[in-house]
């Protein structure tokens, strides 16, 4: 399975460790490409083809995996058109691109699937997002077969990728920042800084390691720890009182309308 990141920044590089990671491929299985050259050194040393040739990558690999910003979508894609095969597969990563852009930007009807994973990929974490046009059904089992590799996937449909960046991509960082907020109110009640991350982090962990393995309800699970009069429900009403919810509910739904958006596929 020889597969090609094209734009190996934050996101491509997290997707290349992790697939490193699960043994799914080797790394010279693996072709990466960036501008800037030097900065493919550390993935050179370690076994990868790592190289500043996108024309390249695609004419040594099937599976294609687009990793750039939607502001490099449209030349990267300009650049590699020509060397496109029904024999290959696009996974675009890029937000707000939609298939139908993808397509016409190229020109060709070959199968093009969104991906829409997080950092967390690079340790096998990461909750990804699939889709793609109905007749590409293979190529969709295909794309779930690597990402299942590296964390969990979901099937959804494509007007959905929008809400799914915020929610799951831009989450990670929501879900970080909550963490380095109990941390810091940990550091204000007596605890060094590093304690404090340590013990918010795995605290954050267990309460969602709660609702995956279990299934159940966040406030089932809050409910255990509320009662009549108690420490738990005077901090939860306290954060409620200035807004914690209703934050976090608005920059959510802020980030699936600048994901909507963020691409235009005018030259």
């Amino acid at each position: 399975m020889k597969i090609s990141i094209i734009g190996c920044g934050n996101i491509g590089s997290a997707i290349a460790n992790g697939l490193i990671n699960s043994n799914l491929v080797k790394p010279s299985e693996l072709t990466l490409t960036r501008k800037n050259k030097n900065l493919l050194e550390p993935f050179l040393k370690r076994g990868f083809n790592a190289i500043n040739d996108n024309v390249k990558a695609v004419e040594t690999s099937k599976i294609i995996i687009l990793g750039v910003t939607p502001q490099q979508l449209n030349n990267v894609l300009d650049e590699i058109k020509d060397c496109l095969t029904d024999n290959h597969v696009l996974m675009s990563v890029v937000s707000g691109a939609s298939i139908k852009q993808i397509k016409k930007q190229i020109g060709k009807d070959i199968p093009v699937v969104r991906v829409m994973p997080n950092t967390a990929i690079a340790i096998q974490e990461s909750m990804t997002c699939i889709c793609a046009d109905e007749k590409d059904s293979d190529s969709v089992e295909l794309a779930k077969k690597i990402f299942d590799s590296v964390g969990s996937t979901i099937q959804i449909s494509e007007d959905l990728m929008g809400p799914a960046t915020a929610l799951c991509a831009c989450g990670t960082a929501f879900f970080l920042r909550a963490v380095r907020a109990a941390s810091q109110g940990g550091i204000e009640i007596g605890f060094h800084a590093e304690d404090a991350l340590y013990m918010a982090a795995q605290t954050a962990k267990g309460a969602a390691a709660m609702l995956l393995k279990e299934g159940k309800h966040p406030e089932r699970e809050i409910d255990k720890v509320t009662t009549p009069q108690g420490i738990t429900i005077s901090g939860l009403n306290q954060m409620e009182h200035s807004g914690f919810s209703s934050s976090m509910i608005k920059g959510i739904v802020t980030a699936a309308e600048k994901a909507e958006n963020i691409y235009s596929n005018k030259s």
